[in-house]
This record gives C-alpha cells, sequence and structure tokens, in this order.
C-alpha cells in the first residue's frame, strides 16, 4: 500500500476518535449532562446487556469489574444507578438504571444518530455499503485483536 495513502488513513482514523469523544462530550454538556463520557458509556452499556451484571458490563466495556466498580458506585451516589439482588441466586446483583438516565440515552443516541446521518447523507447506496462493509472489516480487526 502506497505510504501516503496509509499515513493519511492513520491520520484520519486518530483524528476523527479524537473529534467523536471531544464532540460527544460538548453535546452532552450544552444539553445540560454533567456526567463523564465515561459514566454516559457506562450508563449505555448497562441499558445495553441482558444480563445487567457487573461482569457483563464490564465485558461490554472492555474494563476490568474494578474499575465498572467505581464508576458504578460514581453513578449510584449520583443517582443514576441501583443494584438488586438476584431471587434466584442471592450471589448475583443486577445492575438497574433510574428514570433519570433515560433522557441522558436518549441525547446520547440522538448524538450518534445525527452522527451517521450526516455521514451517509452524501453518499450513494453503493458508497454506503463500500463504506459499512470497509467499518466492519476494521471492526473485525480490532475485535480479533482484544481476543488475542
Amino acid at each position: 500500500m502506497d505510504r501516503n495513502i496509509r499515513d493519511v488513513l492513520n491520520n484520519l482514523l486518530v483524528d476523527m476518535f479524537n473529534q467523536i469523544l471531544t464532540l460527544e462530550e460538548y453535546f452532552l454538556k450544552e444539553r445540560g449532562i454533567t456526567l463523564s463520557m465515561s459514566e454516559v458509556h457506562t450508563l449505555e452499556a448497562i441499558d445495553k446487556s441482558e444480563g445487567k451484571t457487573m461482569s457483563d458490563v464490564a465485558k461490554r466495556l472492555r474494563i476490568t469489574q474494578g474499575t465498572l466498580t467505581v464508576n458504578v458506585n460514581r453513578l449510584t451516589n449520583k443517582g443514576y444507578v441501583y443494584r438488586v439482588q438476584d431471587k434466584k441466586d442471592r450471589r448475583i446483583y443486577r445492575l438497574k438504571l433510574t428514570d433519570k438516565t433515560h433522557s441522558i440515552l436518549q441525547i446520547h443516541d440522538f448524538f450518534h444518530r445525527e452522527m451517521v446521518d450526516q455521514l451517509i447523507s452524501k453518499l450513494s447506496t453503493q458508497e454506503k455499503e463500500v463504506l459499512a462493509d470497509s467499518l466492519s472489516q476494521l471492526n473485525l480487526y480490532f475485535n480479533t485483536l482484544l481476543e488475542k
């Protein structure tokens, strides 16, 4: 591969990653959300987790359970999360979101929908398919690296 193309792609990926995080944080703060991006992503992971256990959520976020415990304790103190003991296995605690979490997740989802809509708004169907395929391949590569 041409070195210039490799450098351009690398710079674009790194720059876009940093821009997305910065813009996402700004977007949420502008709408009155005072939580950190880590806290918002923890809420999202709890919401999307099937089992809603600490291990399920930590795995989804690709962080240790210790790191998740710190985030969950902070979110619990702020009134966004609480723990419920499993009725069948009392050793297990499931994470639950409070009602005030839902508006945060809606705003967060809106940011992502707008970002994707803007990305594809001027692309042809074929270009959208090529982009989706390329990003899928990149995502597969990252997942393979993480599994090692």
